[in-house]
């Protein structure tokens, strides 16, 4: 693999964390209502969703064209899934489950 290339995705990669970090951040000294309404729960929900849209998106063409794909994509949304219901997080459970998939696909290949 090509140094820009790595370089390239680690800069892009910073600057979508940070974009989507700073934010909260800025704003976590800001005072919060006490009471949360249905477009709190509705905006704390679309992250995990939105993880969750990409891998189906992102997985479906490969587990139609390797159905060797699908154990470990079934792997990781479950991790995903048990790793948010438990932080309630979206850095962490996905950080995970990129992990519990590419452990279930090195298994897999070892296998």
């Amino acid at each position: 693999m090509s140094t820009q290339v790595l370089l390239l995705g680690l800069l892009v990669g910073l600057a979508n964390y940070l974009f989507r970090y700073l934010p909260l951040r800025l704003r976590a000294n800001a005072t919060r209502p006490a009471k949360r309404g249905a477009t709190g729960v509705l905006l704390d929900s679309i992250g995990i969703a939105s993880i969750c849209a990409l891998l189906v998106v992102s997985s479906a063409p490969e587990i139609m064209h390797d159905s060797k794909r699908a154990l470990p994509t079934l792997v990781g949304f479950a991790i995903l899934g048990m790793s948010f219901y438990k932080t309630r997080s979206i850095i962490v459970p996905t950080l995970l489950s990129a992990l519990g998939y590419g452990l279930a696909w090195k298994i897999m290949m070892v296998i």
